[in-house]
Parts: C-alpha cells; sequence; structure tokens
C-alpha cells in the first residue's frame, strides 16, 4: 500500500475543504507518517478522514479536526506547547513539526501505556522535540509552564482554570468544550484576561480528571 500517495490525496482534500489553510501545517501533515501511529489492525485506513479507536475508549482524532485545531493554534518555530491527552501522539508530531527542534511540545496522557508507545513511537519518527508525562491533564502541567500555546484533545466540561494560569500573555488555548458533543472553544489571553471565539461543533472523548468529567 502506497502510503505517501494516500497521505497527499487526503491532505490535497483538506486544502479544497479548507481545513488546511498554511504552508506551514499543510508540509507537517504531509511530513507526518499517520499510519505509524495508528494500531497495525486499522493501517489501511489511516488516510481516511475520521477518527480511529487506539484502545481504552481513546481515539486518534480525524484529520481534518487535527488540520483545525494546528491552524486555530497558529504556531511559530520554537514555541512551547502544552498538549493535553496524548493519544496516539500524531498530533503531537504535527505540532512537533510545524514549530521545529527549537520549540518543544509537552504532553500529558493519563493512561501510562499510551503514554510510553506513544513517545517510543515518536522518537522512532524522530520527534526528540516531544516529551510525554503521566498525569491528570485537566491540572495542566506546571513544571514548564507559561507555554505559548495550549490545546486539548478530548472535550471539557469548561476550560480548566489551571490552563489558563498556565498560558502566557498572548498565548493561545484551543480546547472542545461541552459533553462528547459541543464547540470547538480558542482562546487568546491578553493583559485584561481572554478572548473567545468559537470555531463550531465538535465531538471528543471526555477529559477525565480534577477539572473534567469523572467518567
Amino acid at each position: 500500500m502506497n502510503y505517501s500517495n494516500l497521505r497527499n490525496r487526503l491532505i490535497d482534500g483538506l486544502k479544497k475543504q479548507g481545513y488546511v489553510k498554511s504552508d506551514k501545517v499543510e508540509k507537517a501533515m504531509r511530513d507526518v507518517s499517520r499510519e505509524k501511529f495508528v494500531p497495525s489492525e486499522r493501517k489501511k485506513r489511516a488516510y481516511s478522514d475520521q477518527p480511529l479507536d487506539i484502545g481504552d475508549g481513546q481515539t486518534i482524532s480525524a484529520p481534518h479536526m487535527v488540520a483545525i485545531m494546528t491552524e486555530a493554534l497558529d504556531l511559530s518555530s520554537g514555541q512551547k506547547v502544552l498538549e493535553i491527552g496524548t493519544g496516539s501522539g500524531y498530533h503531537a508530531a504535527v505540532v512537533a513539526s510545524v514549530i521545529g527542534k527549537k520549540g518543544m511540545v509537552y504532553s500529558v496522557e493519563r493512561f501510562e501505556h499510551l503514554a510510553q508507545i506513544s513517545q517510543q513511537r515518536l522518537l522512532e519518527e524522530g520527534f526528540d522535540n516531544v516529551k510525554v508525562i503521566v498525569g491528570d491533564g485537566s491540572e495542566g502541567l506546571d513544571d514548564f509552564a507559561p507555554y505559548d500555546r495550549i490545546y486539548v484533545t478530548c472535550s471539557a466540561p469548561n476550560v480548566p482554570q489551571p490552563l489558563k494560569e498556565q498560558v502566557c500573555i498572548g498565548g493561545i488555548i484551543v480546547i472542545p468544550v461541552g459533553r462528547i458533543t459541543g464547540e470547538l472553544l480558542v482562546l487568546i489571553r491578553t493583559e485584561k484576561g481572554f478572548e473567545t471565539v468559537s470555531h463550531g461543533g465538535c465531538a471528543f472523548v471526555p477529559l477525565v480528571g480534577t477539572y473534567g468529567f469523572n467518567r
């Protein structure tokens, strides 16, 4: 199976649909091999524009949603980024590709074995600028704060206060809010507070933790 052709065909389609807008996101999504981040039994569907099950009730997001969120983050080279919900590691790889080797992605995953698998995959694919930490992502990761960008790959009941405190002035938070189905919010931190814009409806697995859902 020629995954490179399938990948390029998918990205071409996402561009035509307006999900991929910038050259930097396009390049990252063409460079990252999504088939390397899905379970072996689902590799044939790696370039279908849909979420895929990766176990423990978790999913790898559909490529169009990865594109939407990555574009909304408005990333630049050398930035420090916090990801909540590592999952397969694919989204972290795309973000890490955009910010380059001078940047760093810190990713929090609550399932230890998923964290171990994703960290191994990321290193095998050359992404040594991603560090996966096991923990409660709803509490953020104060150890390396403040962050230029924060994004959440699971849906929260509201925007967790720790994330608001851990993003820098001028920084951006991208987070789905709502139970399973909700809306994707983009928050920009200013000296006076946060400016919030909705990027429309979305569906994600729930954020579990102190500032998330119980289950």
